[in-house]
């Protein structure tokens, strides 16, 4: 049986988790959004890794000599099966009709269904946590006559994280409302969870996801445009 790790959008963070699920796979294929080629360069170092350039990467993976150069797209034929990758499956142009399997990311949420044959699978992202949405992966496990199976992986939040934040809520200083702001938006940045944040500052896990949610929404945005959104 051969092994195919699937992964995307990991902004920035590889997690232990996710190398260990990773470990004895022959290959690695990557969805895009990577956020930093020191991502593939870890990764490479489990397996050959095959990745496409996702739209938070252009301004290094396009790059033939400052960055990756990482392609848009990538046709592949590995273990008797045609796969082909793209970050955005919305942005699809070529004929793929002859692939039997297409490996996707960008919306964060796992996805993998059959279509006339061809395996359509999202492993969503195992990054940092967005919003409420689950961290997730696939393993594809190809077997000596052809035939395969996905092994979808959940990863669960990082307990130690929620408890390293409830640790900080007790010696943190009482902020007034666009401070806190700015602290969760500066938190957002360093790829932080919401279970985190909200144990961190002694908020809900509501309000935390929903400042977050339009911090990363709003390209531009302060804190006292936050605030007044939320009204």
């Amino acid at each position: 049986m051969v092994k195919i790790g699937v992964i995307s959008d990991t902004h920035g963070l590889l997690r232990e988790e996710v190398k260990r699920a990773l470990s004895g796979c022959k290959i690695i294929l990557h969805g895009g959004d990577i956020d930093n080629p020191v991502i593939l360069e870890e990764l490479e170092k489990i397996a050959p890794i095959h990745a496409v350039m996702g739209n938070m990467d252009q301004d290094w993976a396009g790059k033939p000599n400052g960055g990756s150069n990482l392609p848009e797209t990538l046709h592949l034929q590995y273990a008797g099966l045609h796969f082909f990758i793209i970050h955005n499956k919305d942005l699809m142009k070529e004929d793929i009709s002859d692939c039997d399997v297409i490996i996707y990311g960008h919306s964060h949420k796992y996805e993998e269904r059959k279509t006339e044959g061809t395996l359509w699978l999202n492993p969503g992202s195992c990054g940092p946590r967005r919003f409420f949405l689950p961290v997730t992966m696939a393993i594809l496990e190809i077997e000596e006559d052809g035939s395969y199976r996905v092994k979808r992986i959940d990863l669960p939040p990082k307990e130690e994280a929620v408890r390293e934040g409830r640790s900080q809520a007790r010696k943190k200083i009482p902020m007034d409302k666009r401070d806190l702001v700015k602290a969760i938006m500066r938190d957002t940045n360093r790829g932080r969870e919401i279970e985190w944040i909200a144990s961190r500052y002694g908020i809900s896990e509501e309000l935390a996801a929903q400042i977050c949610r339009l911090y990363v929404t709003h390209p531009g945005i302060d804190a006292e445009g936050i605030i007044n959104k939320m009204g």
